[in-house]
């Protein structure tokens, strides 16, 4: 290993035990479901933000947008434009409403949970198709999730994409399945 993967590795190595404490520290602090998916919603408005954008941009944004400005220049810039405006619209005209609601809505934790409520949906037709929804939806995104971690170790430790990939996804389990949102926050 050359002098420069060494450090990138101890780089890495220091960056993963940081968050592997902080993990084990919150997970000590997680006693209910609240707090698992929401951080017991009581995180800040800028803290939840920046964990929402972080979860929702993730990979693509590091891989793929660069990946998209690399094969049409400038033009990429429209998109990073309409992302920030997006989000920027989002939390000022969806988030504030949907936090409170959600709590009006017998505390709903979840998207499908709030909806079921706020149209008192005893059948559950709307949790149906919401789950199939997040099946379909978040199957994809997961996937991308690992594929652009498998590329990062496959790119920076020159480790086979395999392996890469299953190191990628250990990890990922590893560290955000035991502590939920105050964590990734």
């Amino acid at each position: 290993m050359e002098i420069n993967n060494i450090e990138i590795l101890a780089a890495f190595v220091v960056y993963l035990s940081v968050m592997v404490t902080i993990g084990f520290l919150y997970y000590k602090r997680t006693t209910t479901v609240s707090d698992y998916i929401l951080g017991g919603r009581g995180l800040n408005r800028y803290v939840t933000a920046l964990s929402a954008e972080a979860s929702d941009m993730s990979g693509w944004l590091l891989i793929g947008l660069p990946g998209l400005a690399y094969l049409t220049g400038m033009s990429a810039g429209w998109v990073a434009l309409g992302l920030i405006i997006g989000t920027f619209l989002n939390w000022k005209f969806v988030a504030k409403r949907l936090r409170v609601y959600t709590q009006c809505a017998n505390d709903s934790l979840t998207l499908p949970d709030f909806f079921r409520n706020r149209f008192e949906d005893k059948s559950d037709i709307i949790g149906g198709i919401s789950a199939v929804f997040i099946l379909i939806f978040f199957l994809i995104y997961t996937s991308a999730q690992f594929v652009a971690g498998g590329k990062l170790f496959n790119t920076v430790f020159g480790l086979d994409y395999t392996t890469a990939l299953s190191l990628g996804l250990r990890l990922s389990l590893h560290i955000l399945l035991p502590v939920g949102s105050r964590r990734s926050a």
